[in-house]
């Protein structure tokens, strides 16, 4: 097993979260959430699922990742409420899209969980119900 220092995870979470803020297609990257089954992982198809709501992130996007002694952290700057999610359902999965509309990353979810990381005000979104996210946190182990 190949193992990190600290400031490697450092510098290899901010060289992730910086992605989301590359090219110019869009005015921001998104958070894309959606309801039913996890794709195995971001590069997977979607498969039935149904696009509950999508939220403009900050420029940028992330802060510069934070020592967590072991590993790192980069937490998401002011991510835009949508003012109506787009359908009805129990959200299960968020995808991060960069500013060209591409996924970067996924990420599973439980809402009102504090210790999650990602962290919505509810995980039943309502078609044209304000969406809001309490906070997005990335995560690098230090291996």
């Amino acid at each position: 097993m190949a193992s990190m220092t600290n400031a490697s995870a450092l510098t290899m979470l901010d060289v992730a979260v910086d992605a989301v803020d590359t090219d110019s297609v869009q005015t921001f990257s998104q958070l894309r959430c959606y309801d039913g089954s996890v794709p195995i992982n971001v590069d997977a198809t979607l498969s039935g699922n149904t696009l509950l709501a999508a939220l403009d992130m900050a420029i940028p996007a992330f802060g510069s990742a934070t020592d967590q002694a072991p590993g790192a952290l980069a937490a998401a700057g002011t991510i835009t409420d949508d003012e109506g999610a787009d359908a009805t359902g129990t959200v299960s999965f968020a995808r991060l899209h960069d500013r060209a509309a591409t996924p970067l990353a996924h990420i599973q979810v439980t809402a009102g969980q504090a210790a999650e990381e990602l962290v919505f005000n509810t995980s039943s979104f309502e078609a044209g119900v304000v969406v809001q996210v309490s906070s997005l946190d990335i995560t690098l182990a230090e291996i």
